[in-house]
């Protein structure tokens, strides 16, 4: 199917590309900002720790309350806050009395003021933490009580670190963060190239609206198409395409995956083979069937089969057989005819006319008494003429065909006299082939009808035909009932598969015999 292409336009591959390309950057942008939002707040999570156990450390020494009780707070502590803060690395620790004098500042000029900062609930002997704006800039601090032994509030101690500070160290791994992010982005570009790469070779370049026309064009051909099409996957095992003329010709469901055990036993059997022009029976219909290789760049694919309904054909060729049985032994009688009325001149023209009557006299009795018994004991004279007809066939091609003396046939019910006929003529034919032209070659032909000898005992119709051939094993004979012929080479093989199909359609049963001698026998009871 040949797919229109126009100037502009721009591929799935392409647009599943750029989708992926804008979303990926987002993605990661997103992914960027939240990881320097949770860097920041990790870090002042990690600073409100660590200014509190800086405070409570201070506040908790006991030259800390010594050094408040002393006549210069100021000289004891100083020296020791700012050495604490400097090897901490806070930017403030301030030690003050509880009305907010400072002893101690990282701004000297500062000791002696007051400090700004909420402190009541230090006062009430809480430790807690702030954010608060200072002296010194917004700074993340901790206040925290230094008592004295009754448990009486004396003093206070506050640590903290800058906020300016916290986002110099942020900033300092944002280039970490940035260059793992930058890697993420190139490497999900790499990725979304080798799914555009992809895409390309499975959608061979094409656009959405290019792969949406083809859908609905290969969906509109699935569903109108009159052949019967299944694709079968690399395994051969499971269709991965059915269209509704193969669930129909197949007797399917409508619906739901179809394998190749869900198939006649003889679609089963083609495995990946390539098939041309088969003819398979199912027990509902005569199919074609023909069964080829997908590949693609020197890669298979699977396969394709498609059945095609020669039903009436095949029911037609069956009856052609027949017919061409009756005219092959009109052919064979006039020969024979011919032969005689030739031997019976010819002794009249040597004189032996005695000797030409009595020839003519005992062909014309044996003839006779065949065609008496026949008709005397077969009420339908289609089948006579048949029987009639195979007896001269088999005679040319020197087989000795004979009608047992119990065969009795005064209707061919539950058959019609012509599928009596398509039933005898191709029993006797698959016989007349498996015995060949060896030496006292013969087939053995009965027909009988029984009714039934007490009240409630079926109606029996019965067909065998035996011959001196080497018979059929049962599995040999079950895949001649179930397959057909290839309409390349001849008919034979349909005969079987067609007396099969006529004896499921009426209930009857068919089988093989090897045992005293082989042979083909069919029942139907009613």
């Amino acid at each position: 199917m040949s797919v229109r292409r126009t100037e502009s336009r721009r591929t799935l591959a392409g647009q599943v590309f750029a989708v992926q390309l804008v979303v990926l950057a987002a993605v990661i942008g997103i992914g960027t900002a939240l990881a320097v939002l949770q860097t920041r707040t990790a870090h002042d999570d990690a600073t409100r720790d660590r200014v509190t156990d800086i405070a409570v450390t201070l506040a908790q020494a006991p030259s800390t309350l010594t050094a408040v009780r002393g006549a210069d707070p100021v000289s004891a502590l100083q020296p020791v806050t700012e050495s604490i803060r400097e090897r901490t690395g806070v930017d403030f620790v301030v030690v003050m009395a509880p009305d907010r004098t400072r002893y101690t500042h990282t701004d000297p000029s500062r000791i002696g003021k007051p400090f700004s900062g909420t402190i009541d609930r230090a006062l009430a002997g809480e430790t807690f933490t702030e954010i608060y704006t200072g002296t010194l800039g917004p700074s993340i601090r901790a206040v925290t009580p230094v008592r004295d032994a009754g448990g009486a509030v004396v003093a206070l101690v506050s640590a903290g670190v800058t906020r300016e500070h916290i986002g110099d160290q942020v900033r300092g791994q944002l280039p970490t963060i940035l260059a793992v992010a930058a890697t993420g982005l190139v490497l999900a570009t790499l990725g979304a190239l080798l799914l555009r790469r992809r895409l390309l070779r499975q959608t061979h370049g094409l656009a959405l609206a290019e792969l949406r026309g083809m859908y609905e064009h290969h969906d509109a051909v699935l569903h109108s198409v009159h052949e019967g099409l299944l694709v079968f996957d690399k395994a051969g095992e499971r269709a991965d395409v059915v269209n509704d003329q193969a669930r129909k010709l197949l007797d399917l469901p409508a619906q739901g995956p179809v394998l190749r055990g869900d198939l006649p036993i003889s679609l089963q059997r083609l495995g990946a083979d390539v098939v041309r022009d088969e003819m398979h029976v199912t027990p509902d219909r005569v199919l074609v069937v023909n069964q080829d290789l997908v590949e693609h760049d020197g890669r298979r694919m699977g396969t394709v089969l498609t059945l095609r309904d020669h039903t009436e054909l095949g029911d037609v060729l069956g009856e052609l057989d027949s017919v061409r049985g009756f005219a092959e032994s009109l052919r064979a009688q006039a020969h024979e005819a011919a032969n005689r009325l030739h031997a019976v001149v010819t002794m009249v023209e040597l004189g032996r006319a005695r000797e030409a009557v009595a020839f003519a006299t005992a062909e014309l009795e044996l003839s006779q008494a065949l065609i008496d018994r026949l008709t005397g004991a077969v009420a339908e004279p289609a089948v006579v003429a048949l029987l009639l007809g195979k007896v001269e066939q088999a005679a040319e091609n020197g087989v000795e065909l004979t009608v047992t003396g119990d065969t009795l046939l005064d209707s061919t019910d539950p058959l019609s006299a012509h599928e009596m006929v398509t039933l005898l003529g191709n029993l006797i034919d698959n016989a007349l082939d498996a015995v060949g032209h060896d030496e006292d070659s013969w087939v053995e032909v009965t027909v009988r009808r029984d009714e039934p000898q007490e009240p409630g005992e079926p109606t029996e119709l019965l067909v065998r035909v035996a011959d001196s051939g080497p018979g059929m094993s049962e599995e040999v004979f079950t895949r001649a009932t179930e397959r057909g012929y290839s309409t390349k080479t001849d008919h034979h093989g349909l005969g079987l598969a067609l007396v099969r199909r006529l004896v499921a359609r009426h209930g009857g049963e068919l089988r093989a015999q090897r045992e005293p001698e082989s042979g083909v026998i069919v029942r139907f009871s009613r």
